[in-house]
């Protein structure tokens, strides 16, 4: 099991049982269930999920990347809207000079 995985569990675990998300507590539950972690990655960890309460990230989590999704996916269909504007932009002009009765290899 990868290290990330295993202190992913360890931290649901912990908050699920509202239990602090301690160096010292991922490392007693990762090592019960034989998965070897370096003390640097549970104390990284500790410290990332410290003071968040990872019941509400999980519960909420189907609210937030839909709305920065739609916002993105916004930008994105506006960019490509003013590409595609341009580009035909560009072709109308190649096709008027072709239109005027002369091309580059008349």
């Amino acid at each position: 099991m990868a290290t990330e995985t295993a202190l992913s569990y360890a931290a649901l675990i912990l908050a699920d049982s509202e239990i602090e998300i301690s160096s010292d507590n991922l490392l007693a539950l990762t090592t019960k269930a034989d998965v070897k972690v370096d003390k640097i990655y549970a104390d990284l960890f500790s410290k990332a999920l410290d003071g968040k309460n990872l019941k509400d990230l999980f519960f909420n989590i189907s609210s937030a990347p839909a709305s920065g999704a739609a916002a993105g996916g916004a930008a994105a269909s506006s960019a490509g809207a003013e590409e595609a504007a341009e580009e035909k932009e560009e072709e109308e002009k190649e096709e008027s000079d072709d239109d005027m009765g002369f091309g580059l290899f008349d």
